[in-house]
């Protein structure tokens, strides 16, 4: 049955064996796995799933691609908003999050999971190159924001690999990658409080960490000098500047 991608979903569906191979391998899949499908599309990824894990829960916003996601009881498929629809309740819970991200929700996903879905111990996701360089950027770059720090804080990643436009259909207009990461842990410690300290510091990058906390109202720019001198950090660091760590460091100092 031939499906007409809709681009109001900005669909870019995963056709190529051979890249769902390298997914599978990045992955690491075990036959004991629950993992999490994100926008299945037409299901060449999830039956490749479906094969080699125990279940898989399968997260589709576009009912009207049912007909290509059956493939028995270990997929377990929703049609539903991702954003929307409470992943944390999902029984199983999943250990994996393996996916094809829809680009216009990746980060967001990706974010919220790493709290919002505490049973995901590896990630191996398909999304935009520069989002895919966002999540690992070194400080001091201009990819390097707060879904840097916050992905770094969480994970080390374990696999990457640039992607071919010809692996969907339609191909899209951007560059795409594949990128593996593994949490580390435990969440740091107090990790809401974090986690918006570290979006008030990039909320206005063009000013310096302790204006943009004053102006996010985290901090007054006086605490946020004062904390920043704790690290060794000038009155006029920016954000950028800072190694993940030292965020958590400020925290601190900030309490």
């Amino acid at each position: 049955m031939s499906v007409a991608p809709k681009k109001a979903l900005g669909q870019h569906f995963l056709v190529d064996e051979n890249i769902v191979r390298v997914i599978a391998r990045l992955a690491e899949l075990g036959p004991r796995d629950v993992v999490l499908e994100i926008g299945p599309g037409l299901g060449i990824l999830t039956r490749h799933l479906a094969e080699r894990v125990a279940c898989v829960h399968a997260v589709e916003i576009d009912r009207s691609l049912e007909p290509h996601l059956r493939f028995g009881e270990r997929v377990r498929l929703q049609f539903a908003d991702a954003l929307k629809l409470d992943l944390g309740a999902l029984d199983p819970p999943p250990g994996k999050l393996v996916s094809n991200l829809p680009y216009n929700v990746a980060t967001p996903i990706v974010v919220e999971s790493l709290d919002g879905l505490p049973t995901i111990e590896l990630w191996c996701v398909m999304v935009q190159r520069e989002v895919a360089d966002r999540f690992f950027a070194e400080p001091g770059t201009r990819a390097y924001g707060a879904v840097s720090v916050l992905v770094q804080l969480c994970a080390v990643r374990t696999g990457f690999r640039p992607v071919a436009r010809t692996v969907f259909r339609p191909p899209p207009n951007v560059d795409s990658a594949l990128v593996a990461f593994r949490r580390r842990g435990d969440l740091p410690a107090r990790y809401n409080r974090l986690k918006r300290l570290v979006e008030a510091a990039f909320a206005h990058r063009r000013k310096t960490l302790a204006n943009s906390l004053a102006l996010a109202g985290f901090a007054s720019r006086e605490e946020a000098t004062r904390a920043l001198g704790t690290l060794g950090r000038p009155p006029e660091a920016r954000a950028e500047q800072l190694e993940p760590p030292e965020f958590v460091a400020l925290a601190a100092a900030l309490r």
